[in-house]
C-alpha cells in the first residue's frame, strides 16, 4: 500500500498507462496487483513463473510478462512503456524498469529479491524526469502507517485476501522456507501458533 500511495503522490493516474509490478507472485507483488486493479490501473505482472498466469490474472493483472525480459543488464534507455511501477526485485530488473518508464513516470522500489546492486544510468532521471521513490516500512511515520492500513481495509476484499494468503503450522515452517527459496511459494504465508 505504501508503494501505491507513492505512485499516487507523484501523480501517476490510471489514464497515463500501464503500471508494472515486479515480483508479482510474492506477497508484495500480489497485494500491489490487487490494490492497483481496484483503483482502476491497468496492471502488467512480471514473473519468473508463467504457470501462475491464472493466479495473477485472478488478482487483476491485465497482462503477464516473463522475468527474462528485464532481468539481465540492459541499455541506459529503453522504449517507454510504464506510467509507473512497483518494484520488489531490484538489481538489473529495477535498472531496466527505470529505463523503460515513460516521461514523468514513477517507480516505487520496495524490495531487493534479485539483489541490492543497481547498475543504472542517470538517463531516465534527467532525460525523462523519472522519479525513483524508495519505500521504507521500518522507520515510516506513524501517520503514513495508519493511512496505509485504512486504505488496505477499504480496498481489499476477502476473496483477494483468501487468494493471496495461506496458513501453515509452525512445524511446517522449515519446509515452507525451502519452498520459498526455491520459488514455489506465492503470496503471503502466515505461520499459526498452537497454544
Amino acid at each position: 500500500m505504501l508503494s501505491v500511495m507513492a505512485l499516487e503522490r507523484q501523480g501517476v493516474i490510471p489514464e497515463q498507462g500501464d503500471v508494472l509490478v515486479t515480483g508479482a507472485n510474492g506477497g508484495v507483488g500480489s497485494y500491489a496487483i490487487a490494490l492497483l486493479t481496484r483503483l482502476g490501473y491497468r496492471v502488467v505482472a512480471y514473473t519468473g513463473r508463467p504457470e501462475e498466469t491464472d493466479y495473477l490474472q485472478g488478482l487483476g493483472a491485465a497482462e503477464v510478462i516473463d522475468r527474462a525480459t528485464l532481468s539481465e543488464p540492459g541499455r541506459p534507455l529503453g522504449k517507454e512503456r510504464w506510467a509507473g511501477a512497483i518494484d520488489a526485485v531490484g538489481s538489473h530488473t529495477l535498472a531496466n524498469v527505470l529505463a523503460s518508464t515513460r516521461y514523468g513516470g514513477t517507480v516505487a522500489a520496495c524490495g531487493l529479491a534479485q539483489g541490492m546492486d543497481l547498475s543504472a544510468s542517470v538517463a531516465p532521471f534527467i532525460l525523462r524526469g523519472v522519479t525513483l521513490a524508495g519505500i521504507d516500512s521500518v522507520m515510516r511515520a506513524y501517520a503514513d502507517r495508519v493511512e496505509s492500513w485504512r486504505r488496505l481495509g477499504e480496498l481489499l476484499v476477502p476473496e483477494q485476501l483468501d487468494a493471496i494468503t495461506s496458513s501453515i503450522a509452525l512445524d511446517d515452517a522449515i519446509e515452507a522456507v525451502d519452498d520459498l527459496l526455491a520459488g514455489r511459494i506465492r503470496g503471503r504465508v502466515v505461520v499459526t501458533m498452537a497454544l
